[in-house]
C-alpha cells in the first residue's frame, strides 16, 4: 500500500494533523460544525464533561459527553476553502495511520452535523426558522478538484440551474446532497430545501455596498428558480462543500440553517444569538434521541 507523502498529508511534532491541530484520539465518530469559532461553546456547554479543548488559527474544538454520547464541535471558518481543510483532515484522524501514512484497512464514516445562519431567498420562510439542506448548488469551485458522480436528480437540478443563470455570471456550479438516511435520524418535521453555497458574502450572494455588482438580476434568478417543482430556499457558505467531500470520503453530513434573515422581505432576526441557541438545543435534543433509541 502506497505511502501518503510528508506534504501531501502534513503532520505536527506531535503527530496531529497540520491546521486543526487534532489527534485522532481527540475527535468523535459525531462531529458539529460551526463556522464561528466563538460558537463552539456554545454547544460544549450542554456537555456533562469536556475532555479535549484545542484551538489553532480559526479551528477551535471541544469533545465530551452528553449522557453517554461523545461529541465533538469544531469550527470551520467561513467559506468552502476551510471546508476543504476541515474535512480533509478530519477523513485524515480517521481513517490514515499517522505512524505508516497507510490509509487504514476498515474505513470509519464520521456523522458531520453543520449548524450555521443562513439568509432565506423565498418571502414564506420565517426569520429565526430552521431549514435543512436537502441538496447544494455549491457556486464555487471546490469538488471540481475532486472525482465526484451526480446521481440523475442531481444532474437535472444542475442542467436547470446553469440554464436560468444571468449570462454575466461565468462560472461552473456542482451539486451535492446530504445522505436520506441521516436526514431520517435527525431531521423529521424539519422544512427541507435546496441551498446555494456562495464563494463569498457580499456579491457572490447579490448584496451591493460599495462596489459595484457586476451580476445583475443574479437574486432574482436564484429566488425564481424550480426544477421539478423545487425552488432554492437560502444562502450560505460551506453546506455544498460539506456535502460533496463528505460523498467523496464516504461519511455522512447534514446541515441545519438558522434563517437569520430573509432577503426578500429584507427582515433580519430581532434575537439571532437566541435563534441560534434554540436550533443547537434542538439538534442536540434530536442527536440524544436517536443515541438512546
Amino acid at each position: 500500500m502506497a505511502r501518503i507523502s510528508k506534504t501531501d498529508l502534513i503532520l505536527n511534532e506531535d503527530g496531529s494533523v497540520y491546521h486543526l491541530n487534532l489527534l485522532p484520539e481527540d475527535i468523535a465518530e459525531t462531529v458539529i460544525t460551526m463556522g464561528d469559532p466563538e460558537r463552539v461553546a456554545a454547544v460544549s456547554k450542554y456537555f456533562d464533561s469536556t475532555e479535549v479543548k484545542k484551538s489553532k488559527r480559526e479551528f477551535t474544538t471541544h469533545t465530551g459527553y452528553i449522557g453517554n454520547k461523545r461529541l465533538t464541535v469544531l469550527s470551520t471558518g467561513i467559506g468552502t476553502d476551510n471546508i476543504d481543510i476541515v474535512l480533509n483532515e478530519l477523513d485524515a484522524l480517521v481513517n490514515i495511520n499517522p505512524e505508516t501514512r497507510e490509509i487504514n484497512k476498515n474505513l470509519k464514516s464520521l456523522d458531520i452535523i453543520r449548524i450555521g445562519t443562513s439568509g432565506a431567498v423565498q418571502p414564506g420562510i420565517p426569520v429565526d426558522s430552521i431549514l435543512v439542506s436537502e441538496t447544494a448548488i455549491g457556486l464555487d469551485s471546490l469538488m471540481h478538484y475532486y472525482r465526484h458522480a451526480y446521481n440523475d436528480a442531481e444532474k437535472e437540478l444542475l442542467m436547470d440551474f446553469i440554464a436560468a443563470l444571468p449570462p454575466a455570471l461565468q462560472i461552473s456550479p456542482y451539486v451535492s446532497s446530504s445522505p436520506v438516511t441521516l436526514r431520517d435520524d435527525l431531521a423529521k418535521n424539519i422544512p427541507v430545501g435546496i441551498t446555494i453555497s456562495a464563494p463569498g458574502f457580499y456579491a457572490p450572494q447579490g448584496r451591493e455596498v460599495r462596489a459595484q455588482n457586476a451580476v445583475a438580476g443574479l437574486m432574482q434568478a436564484v429566488q425564481q428558480f424550480s426544477s421539478a417543482g423545487r425552488r432554492i430556499t437560502n444562502l450560505e457558505m460551506e453546506t455544498a462543500g460539506i456535502y460533496g467531500l463528505a460523498a467523496v470520503l464516504g461519511h455522512r453530513a447534514i446541515s441545519f440553517n438558522v434563517i437569520l434573515a430573509n432577503r426578500i422581505t429584507q427582515t433580519f432576526s430581532s434575537q439571532p444569538q437566541k435563534a441560534i441557541d434554540n436550533c443547537i438545543q434542538n439538534v442536540l435534543d434530536r442527536i440524544m434521541a436517536i443515541t438512546d433509541n
